[in-house]
């Protein structure tokens, strides 16, 4: 019985990993303590650790070769990174008159976290595969994406925050995000093709619960800050409720925009389908890195990091269900 229930979960998408992300959640609310607590070996601590080795990882995995492979569709490429680092938080910056305001800055500044992010990697790749999308230009936008995020997600925020938040300088901020992101990615590419890459490959299942493993300590240490200094006290089950459904507006938006413009280009199948899913999937290992490294631990990430955690959870379940679908139509017409 058990086993039928996690299986129906996760044809929509609601894996074990959302479900703990959701428990984390609640164990932060209850138990803040070791979530806020300082030291060399205290959660935060090891989590900073975990997140260069996330990304040292995911340089060891990524293959130059269909890297290379998925290179020469340059129009599918400009249309995936528009929509991801342009269309997205263009959207959100057409209603901040209506949406910015004293009670909701914080959530609408989160939003905008979330649409100036990359596009995620693995979900990406897997939903594109599911739908029988073009596979290798999914591994090279998505991997591309993340890189360029490294660099673009930080000059966004710079942008509408004035150019400080929290009396950061955001020129540290970079600096901070190369030696702890592209750094270990670029080693990792290097070491792809000895026996490393190999070995990451082979563990490439028992490496992905590495990373979703960091991410769930990020993110216990981002809500323990925001609960323990009574961040969520002015927040309702109505604000949740609307910031879900503003997630579900936006995905739908960002998708049926990129499929209009892919039919416009006269894009084939398999090109729309990788254009619709890299262009509008937002990554969660991005959100939750840069938020811990862009706003310095501050109390209020916990409410920063709501909307990708949403977007998240929401965009797997509605893209497993469109490509499963897309999968079936397929089928039939063969």
């Amino acid at each position: 019985m058990e086993n039928k229930v996690f299986q129906l979960l996760a044809r929509f998408g609601l894996d074990w990993f959302i479900l703990s992300l959701i428990g984390v959640i609640v164990l932060a609310s209850q138990f803040p303590g070791p979530g806020v607590a300082d030291g060399p070996f205290s959660i935060s601590s090891i989590a900073n650790i975990g997140i260069s080795f996330i990304f040292f990882f995911y340089g060891l995995k990524l293959n130059r070769s269909k890297l290379v492979a998925g290179l020469s569709n340059w129009r599918l490429h400009i249309l995936v990174q528009t929509s991801t680092f342009i269309i997205f938080p263009l959207l959100l910056l057409a209603l901040r008159f209506w949406l910015d305001r004293d009670d909701l800055h914080i959530l609408w500044l989160g939003t905008f976290f979330l649409a100036a992010l990359p596009s995620t990697v693995s979900s990406s790749v897997v939903m594109v595969s599911i739908a029988n999308g073009n596979i290798p230009a999914a591994i090279f936008n998505a991997s591309i994406s993340s890189l360029l995020g490294i660099f673009i997600t930080p000059i966004w925020m710079s942008l509408v925050t004035g150019g400080n938040h929290n009396s950061i300088d955001m020129g540290d901020i970079m600096l901070k995000l190369v030696l702890q992101i592209l750094l270990p990615v670029v080693l990792g590419l290097l070491l792809n093709p000895t026996n490393l890459g190999k070995v990451a490959g082979k563990y490439n299942k028992q490496l992905k619960y590495f990373d979703q493993l960091t991410i769930l300590a990020i993110v216990y240490t981002a809500f323990s800050e925001s609960f323990d200094k009574h961040m969520f006290s002015n927040l309702g089950v109505g604000e949740l409720l609307l910031l879900g459904a503003g997630m579900m507006v936006l995905f739908f938006a960002v998708y049926f925009i990129i499929g209009y413009i892919a039919r416009l280009l006269h894009f084939n199948r398999e090109d729309r389908v990788t254009a619709t899913f890299c262009g509008s999937k937002k990554s969660i290992i991005h959100g939750t890195v840069m938020a811990k490294v862009i706003f310095m631990n501050s109390p209020l990430t916990g409410i920063l990091l709501l909307p990708i955690m949403l977007y998240h959870a929401l965009q797997l379940i509605a893209v497993s269900v469109i490509a499963q679908a897309m999968a079936k139509r397929q089928q039939h017409l063969h």
